[in-house]
């Protein structure tokens, strides 16, 4: 079987004032594309489908577009929810999804039509596990958690550890599992070891919601969203990345992972490369004069431009810069005096950084561990 994975979307995502969907089209248009070219059976979707919990109709349109051309006549799609979905409202259409070969997992138990006509086809399932067949009687089970956000945690009212309660779901997706078919756990997590990138914010909560890599099923293959950086945590573990380049601290490499199986085992086949979308690129200039012979030699680019100049900029610099390039999106300048020196540098602060500063500056000393994981625990939620 022919198993491709992608996550974290992020459809309808911005990038300052820059609308991007077209671009997410775009690349999603290349996924469908990579399924007819490589025969694709079977499309995991690790969360993060859209950027905000109440995505626009624009951006809805393009999700229920891209899954039903994603599943075609002869193919199954299995999401779970991320942190940036409403996994309610996502999972909301599963009842008519599923006929036409796509099953959401979303914090609620979940089920689904099982068997039917088409070519690849739920064969079992029950609220957090999933069984996929295709037309050759081939089978792959898939213990689907979406991301565990804090109503999950408090309907439970679990008092174990963060690690002990994970451990805990990931056990039960696995009860139905009889070892007769490759394995597949599909989730959108933070694994500790893993590599952020700044378009996520604190997503490791200062380590207390890392979870372990032995937590993790030591064998078949852990699909995994979250993490915008494509990359492998051990042997089996993968982050397949996010669809564009969201971040300027994100490679512009974007791809998707494309896994073959073999009897009852799993194996990554392929990376397969998205070469759409624009690239974000860090520049860096000393004198406007340096900046605007700089600026023209990357187009179709989004820029951040950090300045260093020995004055501040008058407005008609400014507005020669914005000309010069039209996808300068930040322009950071770095005025060489002691009173603008502090706002540059605080710009390169992570969230629990600036609020670490802010606390010191307040009390006099770092803030309390409880205190900075409930204010970026907060944070994530609202994210």
């Amino acid at each position: 079987m022919n198993i491709l994975h992608t996550s974290d979307w992020h459809i309808g995502k911005r990038l300052m004032d820059r609308e991007r969907l077209p671009e997410q089209i775009a690349a999603l248009d290349a996924i469908a594309a990579v399924c007819e070219e490589k025969a694709v059976d079977l499309v995991l979707v690790a969360g993060d489908v859209f950027d905000t919990y109440l995505p626009s109709a624009e951006a809805e349109e393009v999700f229920f577009r891209t899954v039903k051309k994603l599943a075609g006549e002869k193919r199954a799609v299995v999401i779970v929810s991320g942190n940036h979905d409403d996994g309610v409202r996502l999972a909301a259409s599963s009842p008519l999804a599923g006929e036409d070969g796509i099953y959401i997992f979303g914090n609620r138990p979940a089920s689904f039509p099982v068997g039917g006509t088409r070519q690849v086809h739920a064969a079992e399932g029950g609220e957090n596990y999933i069984v996929i067949q295709n037309g050759a009687g081939e089978r792959v089970y898939i213990n689907a958690l979406p991301y565990p956000n804090e109503a999950r945690f408090r309907e439970e009212k679990f008092e174990g550890t963060f690690a002990e309660q994970m451990a805990g779901w990931i056990a039960r997706g696995d009860e139905n599992y009889r070892g007769d078919m490759p394995h597949i756990l599909l989730s959108h997590l933070f694994v500790a070891g893993g590599r952020t990138s700044e378009s996520e914010r604190d997503i490791d909560l200062g380590g207390a919601r890392a979870v372990p890599v032995s937590c993790l099923p030591a064998e078949g293959y852990v699909a995994l969203g979250h993490l915008h950086k494509k990359q492998n945590i051990g042997e089996n573990i993968r982050y397949s990345g996010s669809l564009l380049q969201y971040s300027f601290d994100e490679a512009p490499d974007k791809s998707v992972t494309l896994l073959k199986t073999h009897g009852n085992e799993i194996a990554i086949a392929e990376e397969i490369p998205l070469n759409v979308g624009k690239k974000l690129v860090r520049l860096e200039a000393v004198g406007v004069d340096n900046a605007l012979k700089l600026l023209p030699q990357y187009e179709n680019c989004y820029i951040e431009l950090t300045l260093h100049l020995t004055a501040p900029m008058s407005a008609t610099e400014t507005q020669a810069l914005r000309e010069a390039n039209e996808g300068l999106v930040s322009l950071i300048t770095a005025v060489q005096t002691a009173e603008c020196a502090a706002p540059a540098s605080r710009s390169s602060l992570s969230a629990g950084e600036l609020f670490e500063e802010y606390y010191r500056s307040q009390f006099g000393e770092a803030p309390p561990d409880a205190l900075k994981t409930a204010f970026l625990t907060l944070l994530t939620e609202e994210t």
